[in-house]
């Protein structure tokens, strides 16, 4: 099936700006609850999350570097790796928002979620260099 460019590009903006609208509501709702500071941080994690998905719109499913390959199957063990590292963002991310919703300490939560964007920040910049 053809897609029109102008189309594959605006469906890459969807996930992250919608990622990037709940972080804003519920920032909003909790501040307007009294709880400026938690709020504040959702937002941060929910804008954070929004970032990263942006960042990773162009990419494909196989995507990665052939050179960093070494024997049979590491392709695979890489996309299975950084699967893995999706899907426990995404726990997080979920778990911050029922959290800070529910009224809930969310500190240890954000601060695996600020783990997990540094370390992601930092891997791009060593891979990149590599």
């Amino acid at each position: 099936m053809w897609i029109a460019s102008e189309r594959r590009r605006a469906h890459r903006w969807i996930v992250p700006a919608f990622a990037a609208a709940v972080g804003v509501a519920v920032g909003a709702t909790l501040a307007v609850r009294g709880d400026l500071e938690t709020g504040l941080v959702t937002l941060a994690v929910l804008l954070g999350y929004g970032v990263l998905l942006a960042s990773r719109g162009g990419e494909t499913a196989g995507g990665g570097s052939k050179a960093l390959s070494v024997g049979r199957g590491s392709e695979s063990h890489s996309r299975a790796a950084a699967v893995t590292g999706d899907v426990l963002m995404g726990v997080i991310v979920a778990a911050v928002l029922v959290q800070a919703l529910r009224g809930a300490e969310i500190w240890v939560l954000a601060g695996l979620a600020g783990v997990a964007g540094v370390t992601y920040l930092l891997s791009i910049a060593a891979l990149s260099w590599y």
